[in-house]
């Protein structure tokens, strides 16, 4: 009986992955995002439908989730481009505190009138919907051609401003249970964790990435469970110490990810599986920790559509003019980020903070948060590509980031290859090969054109979209990107 209760928990493992797998295809057709089929397939499974598993752990679903999140904020952060996102820092940081602010007290003003609760309660549930999330806004963003400025705001504010969020559901959780609670300790706090966060986030991300260019490993794979270990330690060592790890680990990805890396490519890869591998995870076990049920309440889903109103149309808004209002953004940029500002896990994972802390009204708090989170995800999830052309906000194919594509004895030999891909606009385009300048003891060899595979010579004429395989010496590689680096940013 115990190994096949063993055997049938690995079967519904597996068909949570192929499920899953198979779900981000349907989304991308039916426009949908990924999560929302990931949080039905777990009520699907959930006692009040199938009857198949009953769990009503929150203890679990919150580690699972929290876990899910630091990958997830890592995975974001390896693949953001200081360059990028250097431009709006300023107007992304605002987003993420002012922003979150603003948002949190509009919400809370609604939720103290429309379900009859306290002041403080109000805002601890403001708090809890305060945020935007990165796995919604990065699953979203990817391959949507949205202008590189909103795209790389909506990014980092998503990056930086779950710690916000955090912080203040923690806060009010303890005002509430502790009301002598102090504004100058809570202060004390604030600067506490973000200081860290960030003081850890810079420090063990020059270490991780140094340690991972220095160490001499057996297995290529290893290189990737390296920097997984990494995320994992950087959140906790944090967390621990009374920092924010999430900022932690998110400040460190971008300073691993925007630094020369040995194996870059099967780290980034790794990564990309693993993100989505913990979203699986994350919105099935959030989907099964839901009682379909208790949703079916017309008082709760009257309550439920006027708190997701004033979160999408007011709070949202309000908190984008508000944050932006002192950075170069045209009002057609300010409404597509207000609409883009999508609700997801994180939401629904502070929710489950009340609940473990055994507060009166936990449950009617996270089912609120939950419906709001369906309500965003489904109308602004499924709408942004369309608002963005609306808006006329579309910008120009983004030429996809150079990756090492690593060798079977890149430990042994002096060599590496490079991945470009041409963008339309390249300077490179209509050249000879022996016209553009690489470094010396670097060659092309090997061009795809249209799918096809074209062996290079001195007189082939490149075209945009080629994609190109550089062989360099690995001290090279610097000197290589940075010429490719500099023809794409013109």
């Amino acid at each position: 009986m115990e190994s096949f209760t063993t055997d049938f928990a690995i079967l519904l493992m597996g068909i949570f992955l192929l499920s899953g797998v198979l779900m981000t295809k349907l989304s991308a057709r039916a426009g949908v995002p990924a999560l929302i089929l990931f949080i039905f397939l777990g009520m699907l499974l959930g006692s009040d439908i199938s009857g198949l598993i009953y769990f009503s752990n929150a203890k679990v679903a919150q580690m699972v989730g929290v876990l899910a999140l630091i990958i997830i904020l890592f995975e974001g952060g390896l693949q953001t481009q200081w360059k990028q996102v250097k431009p709006v820092l300023g107007g992304s940081i605002v987003l993420a505190t002012v922003g979150v602010l603003v948002t949190t007290s509009i919400v809370a003003v609604a939720a103290y009138f429309v379900l009859g609760i306290g002041w403080l309660e109000a805002f601890l549930l403001g708090s809890i919907v305060g945020s935007t999330d990165a796995a919604a806004v990065f699953s979203v963003l990817a391959g949507q051609n949205i202008k590189q400025k909103l795209s790389s705001t909506l990014e980092a504010e998503s990056g930086t401003n779950d710690p916000m969020a955090m912080f203040l559901t923690i806060v009010f959780i303890e005002w509430i249970m502790m009301p002598d609670t102090t504004a100058w300790s809570l202060a004390g706090m604030f600067f506490l964790q973000m200081g860290l966060g960030t003081l850890f986030g810079f420090g063990l991300g020059i270490f991780a990435s140094k340690t991972m260019n220095k160490i001499k490993l057996d297995a290529g794979g290893l290189y990737a469970v390296l920097s997984a270990g990494f995320a994992v330690f950087i959140y906790s060592i944090t967390a621990v110490l009374g920092g924010s790890g999430l900022l932690a680990v998110y400040i460190a990805a971008m300073i691993i990810g925007n630094r020369e890396l040995r194996h870059s490519h099967s780290i980034i890869s790794f990564h990309e599986g693993f993100a989505w591998l913990m979203q699986i995870a994350m919105f099935v076990i959030l989907g099964l920790l839901v009682f379909p049920s208790e949703l079916a309440d017309w008082d709760l889903i009257w309550k439920g559509l006027v708190l997701s109103f004033v979160l999408i149309a007011i709070a949202r808004p309000i908190a984008v003019f508000i944050s932006t209002s002192f950075f170069p953004y045209t009002l057609k940029e300010k409404w597509f980020i207000s609409w883009a500002g999508l609700r997801g896990a994180v939401p629904i994972v502070l929710a489950t903070f009340p609940m473990l802390a055994g507060m009166e009204n936990s449950r009617l708090y996270f089912n609120i948060v939950f419906f709001i989170v369906l309500s965003s995800a489904l109308l602004q999830g499924s709408t942004i590509p369309v608002v963005a052309n609306l808006l006329k906000l579309n910008g120009p194919a983004v030429p996809k980031r150079i990756h090492s594509l690593e060798l079977v004895s890149m430990d042994r030999a002096n060599a590496e290859m490079l991945e470009v891909e041409l963008s339309a606009s390249s300077p490179f385009a209509g050249q000879l090969l022996q016209t553009i300048g690489l470094p010396k003891k670097t060659v092309i060899s090997a061009i795809i054109r249209d799918g096809d595979l074209v062996m290079p010579t001195g007189s082939t004429k490149l075209e945009p979209k080629d994609v190109l395989y550089i062989l360099t010496e690995k001290d090279q590689v610097k000197n290589v990107k940075l010429v490719l680096a500099e023809e794409n940013m013109k």
